[in-house]
């Protein structure tokens, strides 16, 4: 073990001690010594079998593979809505094309000359007409999974694994499993406790939906590092597995149990209706489970889910919702973002020192700097530059979402200087995952005070505390990561990247065909995709990784304007990286 595998172990142990300083009641008969020691080794046993074991990073590439198959059936159904252009064909993406700006001898890098006189701009990776109608698929698919019962079978045995080796109660070990395939629909699973549970309980319930990122999301991040990082999706998948017992321990050192659980002597079966003593919430729950089908609306129309067609299309109407959702949350967050950025480059263009002084402190360095003793504890890198880097992607999760901060870390990971070792790319990987961040604050908790109004008081001080937790799970399993990364089985562990396929010269054949030029890199400032900020952080030099090959911009402008749209197959620019 090197010295960043033990960082990162002793982190895991720091970020324990840091739950602990802000504890509620922090007099040792209330420490949760099983839980926590139980989700440690849990955190570990998962970690080697990922990491450690080829057999399972075998079944585990396996998975992805399965998983990409679904995310390719989102992008078919998404092409035949949008268009080929919008949703092109993997192999034939489209070229823009725009002429050459006056004067000029050649196109500009990384556009290549098409046909005489013009420019092919790749159209690139479109936000809303890919990444959103996976959210659209998959939630429809989650549903139809759930009522054919197989979801729940996967849930059921994972709340096993919780209930038994951490001892925690039935109802939130049942919830926290549901949380690794959905968000706050978790909760629903076990609404006819939720009036009837602990404070313990529901920060527990609310820190899951926090650390753990839903599965309809995932095509979301995996759009953006999978050229680098082939092998995103199955880690993933793990990452969402192990932050369940990192968000329980954690939120038992913050808000400790003090009183026996309802549900303390095992899983709840949802046929059963536990009596909590309170008359009003028992009869609520009677009206709720009076029908053997459970009741549904639709535009506000009830309706009765009865054959798995119902269910995934009331699925897929509500991953409208979802979809609606995060791209208003980002329009709103992202604006919000620029406006900040704006005021501080106003104060930066301030004469007698100021302006000098803003330019280095900006939102995203602020935010660095205080995620930069968290990103420490997971053992990231000793390297100043590369370590700075890595906190202030972290960081701009809080105000941003984790979507713009994937965005930079694939650019970050394709530039050929490469500022990111593999291993900081797979720990920012681990630590961006989950819902962390500031616009879930009122998802979660207007979701989960919809449910049980009668608890909206505890539930509204609860989530800041369930935020707090869900950031440090989500640190945490990145340290976990950090423990068993070691170099030289980087490619089993994060794959090999695709070499972009290299057109012919278009001299070698009378078909018209692009011609990148060697000088088409990914920069930060001239690729950055929209809705993303760099950071000024320094450059580090160069570390060793995989052999990297620079792919196209995900979004470039013509010089001129785009002319018209032509379709290659196959098209001869590098992967996009969305």
């Amino acid at each position: 073990m090197g010295l960043l595998n033990l960082i990162s172990l002793l982190g895991m142990v720091g970020l324990c001690a840091i739950a602990w300083l802000f504890s509620e009641n922090r007099r040792p008969k209330y420490f949760p010594w099983r839980v926590v020691l139980a989700g440690i080794l849990l955190q570990l046993i998962l970690g080697a079998l990922v990491f450690w074991f080829p057999l399972t990073r075998d079944i585990l590439q396996v998975f992805s593979g399965l998983l990409n198959v679904v995310f390719d059936a989102a992008d078919a159904g998404a092409r035949f809505v949008f268009g080929r252009n919008l949703v092109p064909v993997p192999g034939q993406e489209p070229l823009l094309l725009s002429p050459l700006a006056p004067g000029a001898a050649a196109c500009t890098p990384p556009s290549g000359l098409v046909v005489p006189g013009f420019c092919g701009i790749q159209l690139g990776y479109v936000f809303a007409f890919r990444a959103l109608p996976a959210v659209i698929f998959f939630s429809g698919l989650i549903s139809l999974l759930y009522n054919l019962g197989i979801m729940q079978a996967i849930t059921n045995f994972f709340a096993k694994v919780f209930y038994s080796t951490m001892r925690l109660s039935g109802a939130e070990s049942l919830s926290g499993a549901a949380n690794i395939f959905v968000g706050i629909e978790a909760a629903i699973a076990v609404k006819p406790f939720l009036a009837s549970m602990t404070r313990s309980e529901l920060c527990a319930i609310l820190s899951c939906c926090f650390g753990t990122a839903a599965s309809s999301t995932l095509a979301i991040y995996v759009s953006f590092l999978k050229p680098e990082f082939p092998n995103i999706l199955g880690h993933l998948v793990s990452a969402s597995i192990m932050a369940i017992p990192a968000c329980f321990l954690l939120s038992k050192i913050l808000v400790p149990e003090t009183t026996i659980p309802v549900t303390a002597g095992g899983i709840p079966d949802d046929s059963v209706l536990v009596d909590s003593g309170d008359p009003a919430n028992k009869a609520a729950r009677e009206a709720d489970y009076e029908d053997d089908i459970p009741r549904e609306t639709v535009a506000g129309e009830p309706i009765q889910r009865v054959s798995p067609m119902d269910a995934a299309i009331v699925g897929a109407l509500d991953g409208v919702k979802m979809a609606v959702s995060i791209a208003a949350v980002l329009i709103l967050i992202l604006g919000i973002v620029y406006l900040i950025n704006q005021l501080f480059g106003w104060l930066a263009t301030l004469p007698y020192g100021v302006g000098d002084f803003f330019t280095v402190v900006t939102l995203q360095n602020i935010l660095g700097a205080l995620f930069l003793p968290l990103t420490v504890l997971t053992g990231v890198s000793l390297e100043w530059n590369e370590l700075w880097e890595s906190s202030v992607i972290i960081g701009r999760r809080l105000f941003e979402t984790a979507i713009p901060p994937y965005q930079s870390l694939a650019l970050a990971a394709a530039r050929p200087d490469n500022p990111l070792s593999d291993r900081a790319v797979l720990i920012i990987s681990y630590a961006l995952s989950g819902f962390a961040h500031l616009a879930s604050v009122g998802i979660f908790v207007g979701g989960t005070s919809a449910l049980i109004p009668s608890r909206r008081r505890d539930i509204s001080e609860l989530g800041w505390k369930a935020l707090f937790i869900g950031t440090l799970a989500t640190l945490m399993i990145a340290c976990v990561a950090g423990v068993f990364y070691l170099p030289g089985n980087n490619a089993s562990i994060l794959g090999e990247p695709v070499a972009p396929q290299v057109a012919p010269s278009p001299s070698a054949v009378p078909v018209p065909s692009a011609s990148p030029t060697p000088e088409a890199t990914v920069t930060p400032n001239r690729t950055a995709p929209a809705g993303s900020t760099s950071s000024p952080s320094p450059v580090s030099p160069a570390s060793p990784n995989r052999t990297r090959t620079p792919g196209a911009s995900p979004s470039a402008s013509p010089e001129d304007g785009s002319v018209g749209m032509l379709n290659l197959a196959p098209v001869a620019f590098a992967p996009s990286l969305r």
